[in-house]
């Protein structure tokens, strides 16, 4: 699946948000469960579970916001943490989509920081048992 998610990380954070292609890519990735959404066989979002419970690079082309794609992966995910034995999952929210988290059970914690020249805000969400 990583392979599928590349395409669409590349264009949703290099391409359209300017962040700088060395930042993109992690060691992190190889070991990350990648969730990719597909329309028919184009992947069209993505976002990835840490071996820590952190969910990381979510990302969904511009055509397919406002599609439930983004939900989707992320409840993808956060199923994922709770099979996994998680008690709690987080993220690192840039600030201008914390209420599409909100939304989705996380909360806010600690400062706004800087992440590659965009800000950012900590949010987690804890599971149910």
């Amino acid at each position: 699946m990583q392979a599928d998610a590349a395409p669409v990380r590349r264009a949703v954070f290099v391409q359209e948000q300017g962040i700088d292609e060395s930042l993109e890519w992690d060691e992190a990735d190889a070991l990350s469960l990648h969730a990719v959404a597909y329309q028919g066989m184009q992947a069209v979002g993505t976002g990835r579970l840490l071996p820590d419970a952190r969910i990381g690079r979510m990302a969904v082309l511009p055509a397919f916001r406002r599609a439930q794609v983004g939900s989707q992966l992320l409840q993808a995910l956060i199923d994922a943490a709770c099979e996994r034995g998680h008690a709690r999952v987080e993220l690192s929210a840039q600030t201008y989509v914390r209420a599409f988290y909100e939304a989705h059970g996380f909360v806010a914690f600690g400062p706004i920081y800087d992440d590659a020249g965009i800000p950012h805000q900590s949010m987690e969400r804890r599971l149910q048992g």
